[in-house]
């Protein structure tokens, strides 16, 4: 019961069922039609006939009448016109001496029919409606529709006066119209009947046309509710509806693939937010704690000899001035490193806007060069830099400075002698297209492999005792890190033969 249900779903069976009714609608219209209008049209048309034949005959007449015209048989032409038309003619004179008959006997039937008009006005009265009507007249011309009762014979009869004073019969025996009206319409039935077979071949045909399409496309929509976007309709060269629907399917199919893939790859990034923020959040720990233990010293320093100086443990001079600095450059310490912190996590969150400008690399590194010269002396390292053509990169001033003299600083305070000398190495190194490295290498101890890594991380000292004089906030490699992920910029350090080289990655206008 289902399936049979589903077949009168269908579109094809939906067109040819449309189609029948569409065939049957119009042969009933026209049965009405037939039914209402043919008697009238029938009579309208035998009427018309009538009158035109009269006119012709009267013409005829005036014709021999005015010219003389003897070329015009009378008689031949009156013949050719009862045989023609199938009409009786009859033609009397003024004193009713017969001039004309197309019959031998029509004589005695105008008489008779004469009768019958009487005879049918005296019956009138004994019948509902009238068996002798008028349906045309003039002052010349009467035509009536006669029923014969007794024969159930129907005439058209015309009864007119010509100009020359002759009267002239016309009688045309015409059909039982409902009779024609029954043949006509089951001529229409019939027609019907075939029309509705023909229907159904052309409905399956065309209907195979339109639905196997629309059954593509309902294959392709099926899909893409269930996420497959493989299908695709195969376009032709037509420009109709159905073409444009399944052009307009294929780019919403495109459309909804790319936008389900993004979205996919949203809930991926969605996916490592989260990931990303239990890391912060672990990170945040750790920098709770990692902010704890760097502050815990300077403050228990500032704290003690604070109270020396209340105290006054020591009451020379000398000792109080030295108690001072210290506290001083503790507070100092302290200020830097939570400035530095600051800045980082400004880096980190992405609060801080990057200005691109041309600038000299070379030049920037002169400059942190001397003005790290008195530590460089202090430690007797020596710095090979042999750069002096000018190599312009696009990056913000600022913070490559402090890329720079992060590196720099913590190659100073790494230098270790070998072969009898400290050294530090500054090269210049062209990589790919667009882009140029910057090394910092430093004679000395090697860095652990497997701290490597490690090095980039907040507070992240090799000395795990983090000895206070080695100097520094121990978030310096971190900002680096922070600055040349914005960038999206290669950075790193490795082991090399004689010490460590540190590196970093920018950009370079290309010509």
């Amino acid at each position: 019961m289902e399936k049979l249900k589903d077949k009168f779903k269908s579109v094809r069976i939906k067109l040819f069922i449309s189609l029948c009714i569409v065939v049957i609608l119009i042969v009933l219209f026209l049965i009405i039609i037939n039914n209402v209008v043919l008697e009238s049209f029938y009579l309208y048309s035998k009427t018309e006939s009538v009158k035109t034949v009269y006119e012709r005959i009267n013409t005829y007449y005036n014709e021999i009448a005015i010219n003389g015209n003897s070329s015009i048989n009378i008689d031949e032409e009156l013949n050719k016109i009862s045989v023609k038309n199938d009409f009786d003619i009859l033609i009397k004179n003024d004193e009713n001496i017969l001039l004309y008959s197309s019959e031998k006997d029509l004589s005695t039937a105008i008489d008779k029919i004469n009768e019958i008009i009487i005879n049918n006005k005296i019956s009138s009265l004994n019948y509902k409606g009238n068996k002798d009507v008028i349906i045309y007249k003039n002052s010349n011309v009467v035509i009536r529709k006669i029923v014969d009762l007794r024969s159930s014979i129907n005439y058209i009869f015309l009864t007119g006066q010509l100009d020359n004073g002759n009267i002239l019969y016309i009688r045309i025996p015409i059909s039982s119209i409902q009779e024609s009206v029954r043949i006509s319409n089951n001529l229409l039935i019939l027609i019907g009947g075939i029309s509705i077979i023909i229907a159904g071949i052309i409905a399956s045909f065309i209907s195979r046309k339109f639905t196997e399409p629309i059954t593509e496309l309902n294959n392709i929509a099926t899909n893409m509710s269930k996420l497959d976007f493989s299908k695709k309709y195969i376009e032709k060269d037509t420009d109709d509806e159905i073409n444009n629907l399944g052009k307009s399917i294929n780019l919403m199919s495109e459309k909804l693939e790319y936008t389900i893939k993004q979205l996919r790859e949203t809930n991926v990034e969605l996916e490592k937010d989260i990931e990303e923020k239990s890391k912060i959040d672990e990170m945040r720990k750790q920098f709770i704690s990692d902010v704890s233990h760097e502050l815990k010293t300077p403050i228990a320093l500032i704290q003690g000899y604070a109270e020396g100086l209340v105290e006054n443990v020591n009451t020379d001079e000398e000792s109080r001035k030295f108690y001072a600095e210290v506290i001083l450059d503790e507070a100092e310490k302290m200020d830097a490193l939570v400035k530095s912190l600051l800045e980082l996590m400004k880096l980190e969150y992405g609060k801080r806007e990057f200005a691109s400008t041309k600038f000299d690399i070379v030049e920037l590194i002169n400059e942190v060069i001397r003005k790290c010269n008195v530590m460089l002396e202090e430690n007797k390292i020596e710095v090979e830099f042999d750069q002096s053509k000018k190599v312009e990169v696009i990056a913000d001033n600022f913070y490559i400075d402090q890329v720079v003299t992060n590196y720099f600083t913590n190659a100073i305070k790494h230098a270790d002698e070998v072969n009898g000398k400290k050294q530090i190495k500054i090269k210049l190194e062209e990589r790919k297209k667009g882009k140029i490295r910057i090394k910092v290498f430093n004679t000395g101890e090697k860095i652990k492999e497997e701290n490597l890594n490690k090095i980039w991380q907040r507070f992240y000292k090799e000395d795990t005792s983090r000895n206070r004089d080695s100097g520094g906030t121990g978030i310096g490699l971190a900002l680096v890190k922070a600055i040349m992920n914005n960038y999206q910029n290669d950075f790193g350090a490795e082991n090399k033969e004689n010490g460590v080289e540190f590196y970093f990655d920018l950009d370079i206008p290309i010509d």
